[in-house]
Order: C-alpha cells, then sequence, then structure tokens
C-alpha cells in the first residue's frame, strides 16, 4: 500500500491554438468533487461565451476516482485525452479543464481528440508539481507515568503528537505518522504494556466509545 501520492502544487495554464480554434487550458489542485464542480463552473461563468469547456480528474490517494466529460464535443474527443494526460502524469487530486472557442473550421474526431490532448498536456508540463505523505492517526490512552515513554518511542519513529489530552489518570494522545510507518510504530507503543491502543478497542452499542 502507498503511502505518498504525486499532485499539483498550484494552478497553471497554457494555450493552445488549431486551425484557428483557441484552446486554454487550465490544471488546478482539487480536494473533492465539489471543488471539481467549483472550478468548473468558475470557467463557465469567466468563459461565458466559450463553445465547451472539456474537462478530466482524479481523486483518491491512487487517483482511482476518475471523470472526463466532453460538455457537448464528440464522445471520447474531450474529457477522455484530458484524463489520458493526468494519468501519464501519474497525478491525483488534479483537475486539468480546457475551454474552446470555436474558430469556424471544423477539426473532426481525431483531430479535436488531439487538440485536447495537447492543450491539457502543456497546462501540466507548466506545473509544478508535489509529493504529499499519507498520514494515518493512532489513538492511545496511557497512565501519566508511561507518557513520557509513549512520546519518546513515537518521536524516535518519526510520529508526530496529532492530539493530546489530559484525564484524571490517564493521557490519550493521537499519534500521526507515515501510513507506511504506523504498523511498527503501533508494535513498539504496544510494549508499553499500560498502554492501550483505542483503534483496537471494538465498540459497544448504547456506551460512548473510548475516541468519544
Amino acid at each position: 500500500m502507498t503511502d505518498a501520492y504525486r499532485t499539483l502544487a498550484a494552478p497553471s495554464e497554457a494555450v493552445y491554438t488549431e486551425r484557428r480554434s483557441r484552446f486554454i487550458a487550465y490544471a488546478i489542485p482539487v480536494g473533492s468533487e465539489e471543488e471539481v464542480k467549483a472550478n468548473v463552473q468558475a470557467l463557465r461563468k469567466k468563459y461565458y461565451d466559450a463553445r465547451h469547456v472539456c474537462y478530466a480528474y482524479a481523486l483518491g490517494y491512487g487517483g482511482e476516482r476518475t471523470r472526463a466529460v466532453d460538455d457537448g464535443e464528440p464522445s471520447g474527443t474531450g474529457g477522455k485525452p484530458i484524463l489520458g494526460r493526468i494519468r501519464n502524469a501519474g497525478l491525483t487530486f488534479t483537475l486539468v479543464a480546457v475551454v474552446r472557442y470555436f474558430g469556424g473550421i471544423q477539426l473532426g474526431a481525431a483531430n479535436l481528440g488531439t487538440a485536447y490532448k495537447t492543450a491539457a498536456a502543456a497546462a501540466l508540463e507548466n506545473a509544478s508539481t508535489a509529493e504529499r505523505v499519507i498520514k494515518a492517526e493512532i489513538h492511545t490512552a496511557v497512565p501519566y507515568p508511561d507518557a513520557d515513554a509513549a512520546m519518546r518511542i513515537a518521536r524516535d519513529e518519526g510520529a508526530d503528537i496529532a492530539a493530546l489530552d489530559c484525564g484524571a489518570t490517564e493521557e490519550r494522545i493521537t499519534f500521526s505518522i507515515r501510513r507506511g510507518a504506523a504498523d511498527g510504530l503501533r508494535e513498539k507503543l504496544q510494549k508499553i504494556y499500560t498502554l492501550r491502543i483505542l483503534d483496537d478497542e471494538p465498540e459497544t452499542t448504547g456506551t460512548r466509545t473510548p475516541q468519544d
């Protein structure tokens, strides 16, 4: 299981012209389908007189959630070529939208698909990318005398303290660590016999869980 992914560090754009048709491409980092919709709506509003706004996106740590929209272009000539460029770039949490102004000359399906692909590729080539680490959280409860030992182990494993709640007799500590290192940290923490991993405790119907 991967514990990192690559995405856009910032938005970028590019312009491509084919037989007087103008293609304005935007590559935008997004975190959700709601952000996709908001960005596409903003482009439609900005380019209200454009013929088409085709787009595609990939979401999820592995880029598993995708959609490609032709927006009135012949099927497969707009969104699909754009999505192909996102996949080839190995990106996720990424939206690429291409605004087309028709230049009066029919391009044909093959040339149209190539134009959208070229415009999308240009926007992505202009973009800077970044690797993002996927974090996991481990929720624990530990008596005060052993809390320092637990935090020392976590620190040595490269974990951060995401949350700290002081109770009457114990501290509830949430550690944040790179997902690939979570099992190793969990095993080392469990060597403190007074420490409880709250994630492992079953929920009881009708009662509050330790996470609450």
